[in-house]
């Protein structure tokens, strides 16, 4: 906990047991290493301390909530409000259920995942391998890899509201659709039932290599890049859009469209945030005019512009 319980316009935290800290650089948590501060970032000891934290946290303001930050954009300004970020300590960790299921935590990394359902034998896992980021984000973009998605894997996900309320969440009450879920925005993913049918290891193993050689042929996974920034359009691909807009390697600032998948942005060293949403809003208006298809972002942009900033919007995004 920090030095003080008490944080003036946010609430008093007396017994809360996570770190609770103002200003805090939110650069370092992203993949694109970009972006302003959180006005405070709450990083809570477990599920209890997050719903006590929540129950004492003024209910007017707002809340943000960032994974490995993987497939996230904070803008320039920082984030208003409360920013919660899950601790692996707390919310990472993983146990084999009844039958065949496991119980694994949000903050745990989906390639962890994939690993621990090979320890156990159970397969259908193995797309999660190529996952960059962890089970809450999979389960808030029902995320998915090599012709699988999260849906197909759960049973069940547990969350805490904004007003500090447990809920527990089927697969039905999810909502699942294409990287996107129905459950409400307020809800924050705590843990998650997953089932998958028993396999041969040498299988499964041999289904995550797959994957990884995929990724590793495929992919910038070695640059400071958000993942697939676009969703993909109905019957087609959104890199093959954009390459046809002639946005491979496009360059605004300190970012750039990558030559070797023109779905993914890079910080190529000095990129800000507002370079990275803007090429981003370039790409989008090109391929608008190219093909008549508005592309939909998969990045998620969060926060504040910053300074002078005007934001770059092509529209609804």
């Amino acid at each position: 906990m920090s030095e003080t319980t008490t944080h003036h316009g946010f609430g008093d935290f007396a017994g809360v047991r996570g770190r609770v800290t103002k200003n805090a650089p939110l650069a370092p948590f992203t993949w694109f290493r970009v972006g302003g501060p959180a006005e405070l970032l709450f990083q809570p000891a477990n599920a209890d301390d997050l719903v006590l934290f929540l129950s004492r946290l003024d209910p007017e303001i707002p809340v943000t909530v960032i994974g490995v930050g993987s497939n996230l954009l904070v803008r320039d300004g920082g984030i208003p409000g409360v920013t919660i970020r899950l601790s692996a300590k707390g919310f990472g960790q993983a146990a084999r259920e009844a039958g065949n299921r496991i119980r694994a935590g949000a903050a745990l990394p989906d390639k962890r995942l994939a690993a621990f359902a090979l320890d156990e034998g159970l397969g259908g896992f193995a797309f999660f391998h190529g996952i960059p980021g962890t089970v809450g984000g999979a389960l808030r973009m029902n995320a998915g890899a090599n012709g699988v998605e999260t849906r197909e894997r759960l049973v069940e996900a547990r969350a805490v509201g904004r007003d500090g309320r447990r809920v527990t969440l089927t697969n039905a009450d999810m909502g699942f659709t294409y990287r996107h879920t129905a459950a409400p925005d307020n809800l924050i993913f705590t843990d998650a039932l997953f089932e998958g049918p028993p396999a041969e290891r040498t299988a499964i193993a041999a289904d995550m290599e797959a994957v990884q050689r995929h990724r590793e042929s495929v992919q910038p996974i070695r640059e400071k890049t958000g993942g697939s920034t676009f969703t993909n359009p109905p019957g087609t691909s959104a890199w093959k859009l954009i390459d046809t807009a002639g946005c491979r390697s496009l360059r605004i600032g300190g970012a750039m469209v990558s030559e070797m998948h023109c779905n993914f942005l890079i910080n190529t060293g000095d990129a800000t945030a507002h370079d990275l949403e803007t090429l981003g809003e370039t790409v989008r208006a090109r391929v608008l005019v190219t093909s008549g298809v508005r592309l939909e972002w998969e990045i998620r942009r969060v926060g504040r512009f910053g300074g002078d900033e005007i934001a770059p919007f092509l529209g609804k995004a």
